[in-house]
């Protein structure tokens, strides 16, 4: 709707460590191999930082440096930084306000949110608002995370997935009708059984008990989420849809949180949707949870156009899923 204020994404960048770790690094690894990893996730290789004294926010700082310098904004210039990520530098302060720091984002202030691999979804739909209501002007919102800070490599089935990445998109308003339109966030906490890290919280604090027991790593059960995720996300993009009367033709691009190219593929054949006009980087960055929908984005930004219809989908931890429709401004 033109006149309307609407939160557009106005520039994106992404950011993603050197060091890559293949599918035949992890075959000395684990017991597992290439066609093993391929033919189940979809995964090729993956990045992993390894620059000594580096975290979440040095990813994070890295893809804001990136975006400013692309859309021609000053860091002085932003009002407000959010950050999805479930690898925080440390439990406080909130990585955010870190990011501020480092980036000389002097006038800014922000926090984190926790929505595991939704988070970047939860955090532009936060973003959103604060544009909207006019009561910020430039909002940045980044998804990151540092998967190798809480992946035991010495279970196959989690060390196989996932990688290191952040990206980051600025909002600002606009009122000829591009931006985000419209999002459904869900959330069923009774998911924490089935895909969490059971250590390090105020349920169970550090010990020696719980090191000993490798409890700080990330854990799923990996049945019970591919069906939860592809039912989830699926269902949210179906709501977007209806609510906003759109058919599968209206749509230019679906953009899926990128945790396994079967899951993938199940939304897509469940939407009917073709897998060519579905964004793909998987092979290339494994599962960065928070990072994946904003370096999709990232990837795809040249295949994008002014005006096209784009719905964002994720599922995390919690378990949290939700989509987003939005126009693409630029």
């Amino acid at each position: 709707m033109a006149n309307k204020l609407h939160a557009a994404i106005t520039g994106v960048h992404g950011w993603v460590p050197e060091d890559r770790l293949t599918n035949f690094d992890l075959e000395k690894m684990v017991d597992t191999n290439d066609e093993w990893i391929t033919s189940r996730t979809g995964i090729r290789e993956r990045r992993i930082l390894k620059t000594p004294g580096w975290a979440t926010s040095d990813m994070c700082a890295e893809a804001v440096r990136g975006l400013l310098e692309k859309t021609n904004t000053k860091p002085g210039e932003i009002d407000m930084l959010i950050v999805g990520t479930i690898t925080g530098d440390m439990v406080f302060p909130d990585t955010a306000n870190t990011v501020c720091d480092k980036i000389g984002a002097k006038n800014a202030f922000g926090y984190d949110i926790n929505a595991a691999c939704s988070g970047f979804l939860y955090a532009l739909a936060t973003g959103t608002q604060f544009i909207q209501s006019e009561t910020y002007s430039k909002v940045v919102v980044v998804g990151a995370d540092m998967m190798s800070s809480i992946i035991d490599y010495t279970d196959r089935n989690t060390c196989v997935i996932f990688g290191d990445g952040a990206a980051a998109v600025l909002l600002e308003g606009r009122k000829d009708g591009t931006g985000i339109q419209d999002f459904v966030l869900r959330g069923d906490g009774s998911g924490r059984e089935f895909l969490n890290m059971k250590a390090g919280g105020s349920l169970r604090p550090a010990s020696a008990e719980t090191v000993a027991n490798r409890e700080h790593y990330a854990w799923q059960d990996g049945k019970r989420v591919f069906v939860q995720a592809v039912k989830g996300m699926t269902s949210t993009v179906e709501e977007v849809m209806r609510r906003n009367k759109m058919t599968i033709e209206d749509i230019n691009w679906v953009v899926p949180h990128q945790a396994n190219m079967r899951i993938i593929t199940s939304v897509a054949e469940h939407l009917q949707f073709p897998l060519d006009r579905v964004t793909v980087n998987i092979h290339k960055y494994g599962n960065t949870t928070s990072g994946t929908l904003p370096l999709c984005m990232w990837e795809y930004e040249n295949q994008f156009k002014k005006g096209d219809n784009i719905i964002l989908t994720a599922f995390g931890g919690g378990f949290t899923w939700g989509a987003l429709y939005l126009k693409w401004a630029y």
